[in-house]
């Protein structure tokens, strides 16, 4: 009866203690903050299919081209980083899946998505799970990295580009300073928030500079034929059209104008950077376009030149695009933020790129403001026969 006691009791206290160092494996995983062995997770939630699939691959790009330099280079801490990458399908509700889906496996930070409504998707889920979620991209200024209901920074939530209002004010200011317009149409996709910020920034500067907004038309993304429109608006006195949008509507928009004789200037903001704007509307159309952007090849500086050569090295010498430079500019800043944290813990992470000033990359020189913003300058590029031909920065 004793020796069979004793047997229970061995068998009790080894259960115990399998079920103890499984509960000890599991809280020390938990607590990884994102680093894994020699590894330091990067989620990479990106639209790398869909509508708007371009943003999100060429995002990508330029994450791993700075992710591979970092390796190369000794990565973080004495460790490599790994990127963990899902697809959103350029999908909001995609977008929140892939969010959780990277949260569930321990990134120390989630990069992307590209566009504004796929980013702001995620936003409860990184601050839900205290990891730091930025985008290189996603420009539209309402209720982003500042919660518009408390009106408090929203702690985890960063991003490294300007805003639409900056955009819509820098594009109004070249229309009326620049290129002397007084009269302006603006043509714009209602079914974007990114559009209808884009509009509402440029109406208001536009008219403050003494303009005049002589019609204000709209289109639905998807659309195809925009000429009963153009046809309408060709009958208006003006001096320029203003079509913030993306660049599948746009570069159907701009063929169809000019072929209906329209030779104003056509503005837009960084949705025309796409080298699929002039397949789509045609290079010998897309003449006298202007648009807003966050980095131009045609900029002479050493972080530009050397991140190009350094790009076109890699890929046959193909040129990267500002969405490519923009990925590679969010790398580098997570891994600076990361080393500066001395720490893979996602709070930690966040403090640090919070407190950033003067990081240099492709894109230029930017500090973080207090509402989780950045202070940078931006570039207006102006394309002829479908080939970027100018760009002169502006702060």
């Amino acid at each position: 009866m004793c020796k069979k006691l004793g047997v229970v009791a061995l068998a009790l206290v080894l259960v115990l203690s399998l079920a103890l160092t499984g509960c000890s494996a599991k809280k020390n995983n938990a607590g990884s903050g994102g680093s894994t062995g020699g590894t330091i997770k990067i989620g990479a939630n990106y639209e790398l299919s869909g509508a708007v699939a371009t943003y999100g691959n060429d995002s990508l790009n330029g994450l791993k081209m700075a992710v591979k330099e970092i390796n190369d280079n000794g990565g973080v801490l004495g460790k490599k980083l790994e990127i963990v990458s899902k697809d959103n399908k350029s999908d909001p509700a995609q977008a929140t899946s892939a969010a959780e889906a990277l949260a569930a496996q321990g990134v120390a930070v989630m990069a992307g998505p590209a566009t504004s409504g796929n980013f702001r998707a995620t936003l409860p889920v990184a601050q839900s799970n205290k990891i730091p979620a930025i985008s290189s991209s996603a420009t539209a200024d309402d209720d982003i990295t500042v919660d518009k209901a408390t009106g408090k920074t929203r702690q985890f939530v960063f991003r490294t580009c300007f805003t639409d209002s900056f955009q819509g004010k820098i594009m109004a200011n070249y229309a009326s300073n620049n290129l002397k317009g007084k009269k302006a149409v603006i043509y714009a996709d209602s079914s974007s928030d990114y559009a209808k910020g884009l509009a509402a920034n440029f109406k208001k500067q536009f008219t403050e500079n003494g303009g005049t907004i002589v019609a204000e038309e709209a289109y639905v993304a998807g659309d195809k034929d925009f000429n009963a429109v153009l046809t309408t608006i060709k009958s208006k006195q003006f001096d320029v059209m203003f079509v913030p949008g993306y660049y599948q509507e746009a570069g159907l928009i701009i063929k169809q104008a000019r072929g209906l004789g329209m030779k104003q200037p056509i503005l837009g903001a960084d949705g025309f950077d796409s080298p699929e704007l002039a397949s789509i509307a045609g290079a010998s159309n897309v003449n006298d376009v202007y648009f807003s952007n966050h980095y131009s090849s045609l900029d002479k500086s050493n972080e530009v030149q050397d991140f190009i050569n350094a790009y076109k090295a890699a890929n046959n010498g193909k040129e990267p695009n500002a969405f490519i430079a923009m990925g590679y500019d969010l790398g580098k800043y997570i891994a600076d933020a990361i080393k500066r944290a001395n720490s893979t813990d996602p709070v930690k992470i966040a403090d640090a790129l919070a407190s950033t000033t003067s990081f240099t990359g492709a894109t230029g020189t930017f500090s973080v403001g207090p509402d989780h913003n950045v202070i940078k300058s931006a570039v207006v590029i102006k394309m002829t026969n479908g080939q970027q031909v100018s760009a002169e920065r502006i702060k």
